[in-house]
């Protein structure tokens, strides 16, 4: 296994940087060469990265982004070569292991953030569609290639079909097109397109936007979000009246409405 080094940009984590500026934890597919392709140190790294971030009470938001010109290119050649090999166990395992690490940024309490300039293919675009929030440059460019060799996006399937509408998932899975980052946008992948030129500075400060909202508020928020989604009217809104109760209670609410009262 290998071990966490020191780096300039921060802390080397199997094939991921992770470093923190502020309250916003930054990790970072550190695979350039092979356009931040997944296999099983990349997806280690980056769940190593997100226990990291939800280990410090300081941190208010998370940043996946990709060194060099893509996000993340979807699986490489060879963990395609190993899934041509393997068991079904073995199969099994490998793909328990991608579903931990999406169901992994959804149960973080913080938002996530994905960051995206050049290619979010396949698996790199499941990566993108399983953050919270999704930033892209005017170079991005979005797709689910898997058909096109075979394979099914199956897992991203839940999440997509969650972003965008059920004609739109239907396109994007069967279809294999890659689509840019302004049409991700108009279909309601993407939160926010940026000029390339100006991309890590306007990354920088939408995630600093969370720096001055409430920890516990946003958490609260994200967490209840997901959970009634699919719950019948009456009980998401059951749902939603506990934790209504758990806010008000909560340190930051009070502190919040002392201060507002004071005004």
């Amino acid at each position: 296994m290998p071990e966490e080094n020191q780096t300039p940009e921060g802390i080397q984590m199997y094939s991921t940087l992770y470093a923190v500026q502020g309250s916003i934890a930054r990790i970072t597919l550190n695979r350039p060469e092979k356009r931040n392709a997944l296999n099983d140190e990349l997806i280690t790294g980056i769940k190593s990265g997100l226990r990291a971030a939800a280990a410090e009470q300081s941190i208010r938001v998370v940043v996946i982004s990709g060194a060099g010109k893509d996000f993340c290119s979807g699986a490489d050649l060879s963990a395609l070569q190993k899934v041509s090999e393997s068991t079904i166990t073995e199969n099994a395992a490998d793909a328990r292991s991608l579903m931990e690490l999406f169901t992994l940024m959804r149960e973080l309490p913080v938002p996530v953030i994905a960051a995206v300039q050049g290619r979010a293919l396949a698996g790199g675009c499941g990566l993108a569609s399983a953050a919270d929030l999704v930033l892209a440059a005017e170079s991005g460019r979005f797709g689910y290639p898997e058909v096109k060799i075979g394979f099914v996006p199956a897992m991203v399937m839940a999440i997509l079909k969650r972003n965008v509408s059920e004609k739109q998932a239907f396109e994007l899975l069967t279809s294999g097109n890659e689509i840019t980052a302004r049409r991700a946008y108009e279909i309601g992948l993407v939160n926010q397109v940026y000029v390339d030129e100006a991309f890590e500075t306007e990354v920088q400060a939408y995630a600093g936007v969370f720096e001055k909202m409430s920890k516990s508020a946003v958490a609260l928020s994200k967490a209840l979000l997901y959970q009634i989604d699919g719950l019948a009217f009456r009980e998401a809104i059951e749902t939603g009246a506990d934790v209504n109760v758990i806010a008000r209670l909560a340190k930051d609410c009070q502190q919040g409405i002392s201060g507002f009262l004071k005004k």
